[in-house]
């Protein structure tokens, strides 16, 4: 039987996921070695805080609409979770999920 060598540190697909929890995590792997090492979760920490400040964006936005603005900010809200849902999941089954826009701003950042 092989010998197992231990693991240190989290997965790539781990700590892609934990990108999109909040700003930290994604700030902390653009910062700490290996991570910002490497291009797959340097992608999903700029996509997760490019993600945020565009929800942060549409929310100060729509708060500034009267009546109708008002209206569609839960709408938006639960779009903005759909879709952080979304890319979440798709980061813990390895998978580089490029939202429009987004996406390719966090590619560029990411230097793929």
């Amino acid at each position: 039987m092989p010998e197992e060598t231990p693991q240190s540190g989290l997965s790539d697909n781990a700590a892609g996921a934990l990108a999109y929890v909040t700003f930290i995590p994604a700030v902390i792997f653009l910062i700490v070695e290996p991570y910002n090492k490497n291009s797959y979760i340097k992608f999903h920490s700029w996509q997760s805080i490019f993600l945020g400040i565009a929800a942060f964006a549409v929310n100060i936005i729509l708060t500034m609409i009267p009546i109708i603005g008002w209206i569609l900010i839960p709408f938006a809200g639960l779009a903005f979770l759909v879709i952080w849902i979304l890319v979440l999941l798709k980061a813990l089954k390895g998978q580089r999920y490029k939202l429009p826009f987004i996406g390719d701003l966090a590619e560029k950042q990411a230097g793929k």
